[in-house]
C-alpha cells in the first residue's frame, strides 16, 4: 500500500521519522561533554605513564584512556550523568575523584600525584616515556620509606643510601660524604653534579675551589626525613645541569608535605634526635625539621661529634604563581677518627689526636613557578649561601690545618613551551658566584708528633668564581617510536685568584666551555618484544683549584668531559631489565693542589668505559632490585689504572612488607671491588650489609625498628708515607678508616592524625 488513509505518501513519513532520529542523534551528541585532564608529579613535571578510567556509579567502566607524552587525558562524548574519575601510574598513590558531568559542558582538570605510601613503593625506573625536556636522560628514581631514613650512627654524614652508588665517609661524618660513579675517582663529590630541587628550580649543591676538594657537595645539611626522592642521570646530557658533572648527577627532591613525627635512635655509643612538624596544619604543603646528633665512632678515640640541622620547606600558591621556599642552617664539629694503616690490625686508635675539624652551613633559596597557560612555564629563582671549613688532618706528612670561608649567591630564569606535543622549548640562564674567602693550607713542619711546633704557610688565597651560562634546548618526537632532544649551554667563567702569599701569583681570567647535548631514544609499542633504547652524548665540566700553591704556573681552569651513553630498557615477566653502557674520556689537566706539599700534580688525559645491568621486580609482599657494575679506567698517557675509581660495584635490595607479627624488613648489601690506589698499591674490597626490621603500633601512630650494619673493609683508602710506632724509617702504606658493625635502634612517634597502616 502506497499510501496512509490520510493521503500522506508513506516516504514522507519515511523522510520525517529519518529527520526526527538524526536531530535526536545530534541533540545526544550535543549533550556529550568532554573531560580534559593534565597529571603531574609532586614536582610539576607530566607522567605520561599514567592510565585513567571513567567508571559509572554502578561500577561499569566506559571509557579508558592512557596519557600523552604531556600527561594529559581527552575524554569525549561523556553523556550527562554523575561519574568517577580513577587515576593511577606506578609510584604515586592513586587519585579518585567525583565529576558531574553536564549536558555540552567541558571539563578542565589538573591532577598532582602524591607519591604512593611507603608500603607501596620502593623505587621507579622512569622509562624513555617520562623523559622530557626538563629531563631528557632516562633515570633512576629513588622513593625513599621509612626504614631508609632511620639515622646511621655509625655511618654519620650520608642522609641517603643511593643504590649503585657506594659512598664513603671518610672524615667522621662531619664533611660531605663522597658517592662514586663507576670507574670514577671522585674527590668529594667532584664528577657528580648535586642539586637540591625547589620548585622546578634544580639548586646546586656544589662548592667550586674548596681547600679540601674540588666540586666538593654537602647533602649532609639535610635532615633525612625531608628527603621525598633523589633521581640519577646522565649529568652530560641535560642543559640544566653545568658544572661538577662528568657523567653523572643525583638531584634531591624535598616532601611537599611532612606528617609532624620524632625519632629517636641510638647505640651505646650514638645517638640522633629529629623531630618534624607542619606549622600549617594537615594538608598544607610547609614544613619544619630539626636534627641533633651526638657521636663517639668506634675507634679508641672519642670523636665528641656533634651535628645540629634545621630545614624548613613552605609551597605559596598565588593564582598561577607557586613560590616555593627553602631555609636551611646546618653546624658540626668533631674529632676525627684518622686513617688506619691497614696492614696494622691491632692499632684501634688514630695516628694523630689533634685532629679535628668544624664546619656551618646556611642557605636561603626561593623559587617562582609562573604557569601563565597550561602549556608555558617562567620560572624565576635566586639563593644565598654561607659556607666554613676548619678542619686539622694528617694524611702522613704531619699535621695539616686547611679553613675557608665562602658565600655564595646565584639567580636563574627559564622559560619551558610545550608548543605541541612534537615541539617542546625550553630556554634559560643561570648565574651563580661563588666567594671563598681565607682559603688557608698549613703543614705541620715537626717530626714530633707530641709537639705542635710551626705551622708552614703554604696557601692563602681569596677566590671569586662567577659563572653566568645560557641555555637552550629542543625535544619532541620525529615519529611515532623516535624522540630527540637537543641542547646547548655556554659558560662564562671568570676566576679571580687572589694569592695572599705570593701577590704576583694572583691573576683574574675569563674562560668559556661549550656544552653541547643530544638524545635520541626509540620507544617501541607497548606490546613489543623490542626493547626500548636511548642513545646520548654530551659534554661537561667542572672548575678545577685556581690556586697555584708552591707550583710556579697557573693551572687549568676548567676539566671537561666528551660522554656518551646507552640505556636498554625491557620489562620481560613482570621484571624490569635495565642495561647502561658508558663511555667517556676527561682531557689533560694540572689539577689540584697536593695538600701534603701544596704542589700542583697533573690529571689525565682519562678514559672510562662502564657497563651496569640492573633489574627490579615488584611483589605483593615487597621488592626485590639488584645491580652490577664493571668498568675501566685509566690514565690515556700512561696506560696505568686510575687511582681510587672503583672497577667493580655489585648492589642488592629487598623489602618485605607482610612479615608475621606486622613486621616489615629491609635489607642491602653493597660490594665494592679492590681499588688501585696507585705506586702499584690496591685497596682492600669493601662489604657491607644493611637491614633494618620495622614494626608499627597504634595505627601508625608509633614505630620501633631495629638498624644493623655488619661491615668489613675500609672507606677512604689512600697510600700515606708514615712510621709506625717502633718503626723509625717511614715506609709507604695503604691506609683508611675502619668501618664498623653496629645494631642500633630507633622510635619514632607520629602526632596528630596517626596513617592507618
Amino acid at each position: 500500500m502506497d499510501r496512509f488513509h490520510g493521503g500522506i505518501p508513506a516516504a514522507f513519513v519515511s523522510a520525517i521519522l529519518a529527520l526526527l532520529l538524526l536531530m535526536s542523534a545530534r541533540q545526544a551528541l550535543a549533550d556529550g561533554a568532554s573531560i580534559i585532564c593534565r597529571v603531574t608529579d609532586p614536582r610539576g613535571h607530566p607522567v605520561p605513564s599514567a592510565k585513567a578510567e571513567l567508571v559509572t556509579t554502578d561500577g561499569k567502566i566506559i571509557q579508558q584512556k592512557s596519557a600523552e607524552n604531556d600527561g594529559q587525558f581527552l575524554f569525549l562524548d561523556v553523556p550527562p550523568g554523575e561519574y568517577q574519575l580513577r587515576i593511577g601510574a606506578a609510584g604515586f598513590a592513586s587519585v579518585n575523584k567525583r565529576l558531574f558531568v553536564r549536558a555540552g559542558l567541558p571539563i578542565t582538570l589538573e591532577v598532582q600525584f602524591q607519591l604512593a605510601t611507603r608500603e607501596e613503593e620502593v623505587t621507579v625506573t622512569a622509562d624513555l616515556k617520562e623523559t622530557n625536556v626538563l629531563a631528557p636522560d632516562p633515570a633512576q628514581r629513588v622513593f625513599l620509606r621509612e626504614e631508609t631514613l632511620d639515622a646511621n650512627p655509625g655511618r654519620p654524614g650520608a642522609p641517603v643510601s643511593i643504590p649503585g652508588l657506594p659512598v664513603e665517609t671518610a672524615s667522621g661524618g662531619i664533611k660531605a660524604p663522597q658517592y662514586f660513579a663507576p670507574g670514577v675517582a671522585g674527590d668529594h663529590g667532584e664528577p657528580i653534579a648535586q642539586y637540591i630541587r625547589v620548585g622546578s628550580y634544580l639548586l646546586s649543591n656544589n662548592l667550586s675551589a674548596n681547600a679540601h676538594g674540588n666540586g666538593y657537595a654537602d647533602p649532609n645539611s639535610l635532615v633525612p626525613q625531608v628527603i621525598e626522592s633523589v633521581q640519577v642521570d646522565g649529568g652530560a646530557f641535560n642543559v640544566r645541569e653545568g658544572n661538577h658533572s662528568v657523567n653523572l648527577s643525583a638531584a634531591y627532591g624535598l616532601r611537599p608535605q611532612l606528617a609532624p613525627f620524632a625519632t629517636l635512635t641510638g647505640d651505646y655509643r650514638d645517638v640522633d634526635l629529629a623531630a618534624g612538624w607542619n606549622p600549617g596544619g594537615p594538608g598544607a604543603r610547609t614544613w619544619i625539621a630539626v636534627q641533633a646528633s651526638y657521636g663517639n665512632g668506634f675507634l679508641d678515640r672519642l670523636e665528641h661529634r656533634q651535628q645540629y640541622k634545621f630545614n624548613g620547606y613552605r609551597v605559596f600558591a598565588l593564582g598561577k604563581h607557586e613560590l616555593a621556599l627553602l631555609g636551611i642552617g646546618y653546624y658540626g664539629r668533631s674529632n676525627l677518627p684518622g686513617l688506619v694503616p691497614i696492614d696494622a690490625p691491632n692499632l684501634r686508635d688514630t695516628i694523630d689526636p689533634r685532629q679535628k675539624e668544624q664546619t656551618h652551613t646556611a642557605l636561603a633559596a626561593l623559587n617562582d613557578d609562573w604557569q601563565p597557560t597550561s602549556k608555558q612555564q617562567i620560572s624565576l629563582a635566586g639563593f644565598f649561601r654561607t659556607y666554613n671549613l676548619a678542619l686539622d688532618s694528617n694524611f702522613g706528612d704531619g699535621l695539616i690545618r686547611q679553613s675557608e670561608f665562602r658565600t655564595v649567591t646565584g639567580g636563574h630564569g627559564a622559560y619551558n613551551n610545550q608548543a605541541s606535543e612534537y615541539f617542546s622549548l625550553l630556554a634559560g640562564i643561570d648565574y651563580q658566584r661563588d666567594a671563598p674567602r681565607r682559603l688557608d693550607l698549613d703543614r705541620y713542619t715537626s717530626t714530633n708528633p707530641s709537639l705542635y711546633g710551626p705551622f708552614q704557610r703554604v696557601t692563602a688565597n681569596d677566590v671569586t668564581l662567577g659563572d653566568v651560562a645560557p641555555y637552550i634546548a629542543f625535544e619532541g618526537p620525529l615519529t611515532h617510536r623516535f624522540r630527540y632532544y637537543l641542547g646547548f649551554r655556554r659558560d662564562e667563567i671568570k676566576f679571580s685568584n687572589t694569592d695572599l702569599l705570593v701577590p704576583a701569583h694572583s691573576f683574574a681570567k675569563w674562560t668559556g666551555v661549550n656544552s653541547p647535548k643530544a638524545t635520541l631514544s626509540f620507544v617501541p609499542k607497548e606490546q613489543s618484544r623490542l626493547p626500548a633504547v636511548s642513545a646520548s652524548a654530551g659534554e661537561a665540566f667542572f672548575t678545577n683549584d685556581p690556586r697555584i700553591g708552591a707550583g710556579n704556573s697557573a693551572g687549568t681552569l676548567a676539566s671537561r668531559a666528551h660522554s656518551y651513553q646507552m640505556v636498554i630498557s625491557k620489562t620481560l615477566a613482570g621484571t624490569e631489565l635495565r642495561l647502561t653502557l658508558g663511555h667517556l674520556t676527561t682531557e689533560a689537566s694540572l689539577a689540584k693542589i697536593d695538600p701534603d706539599t701544596g704542589l700542583q700534580f697533573d690529571k689525565g688525559p682519562g678514559r672510562v668505559r662502564f657497563l651496569t645491568l640492573a633489574a627490579r621486580r615488584q611483589f605483593h609482599f615487597g621488592m626485590l632490585q639488584a645491580s652490577f657494575s664493571k668498568a675501566d679506567a685509566r690514565d690515556l698517557s700512561t696506560g696505568q689504572a686510575t687511582p681510587e675509581a672503583p672497577r667493580c660495584i655489585a648492589h642488592g635490595l629487598g623489602t618485605l612488607d607482610h612479615l608475621p607479627l606486622h613486621l616489615r624488613a629491609r635489607g642491602e648489601f653493597e660490594y665494592v671491588g679492590a681499588k688501585p690506589l696507585g705506586d702499584g698499591f690496591a685497596g682492600v674490597p669493601v662489604k657491607e650489609f644493611r637491614a633494618a626490621i620495622l614494626r608499627s603500633f597504634q595505627k601508625g601512630r608509633m614505630d620501633v625498628s631495629m638498624n644493623v650494619l655488619v661491615a668489613r673493609g675500609y672507606t677512604g683508602q689512600t697510600t700515606e708515607t708514615l712510621a709506625l710506632p717502633g718503626e723509625s724509617t717511614p715506609v709507604e702504606r695503604v691506609v683508611g678508616v675502619r668501618l664498623p658493625s653496629y645494631v642500633s635502634l630507633s622510635y619514632t612517634y607520629r602526632f596528630g592524625t596517626p596513617p592507618t597502616r
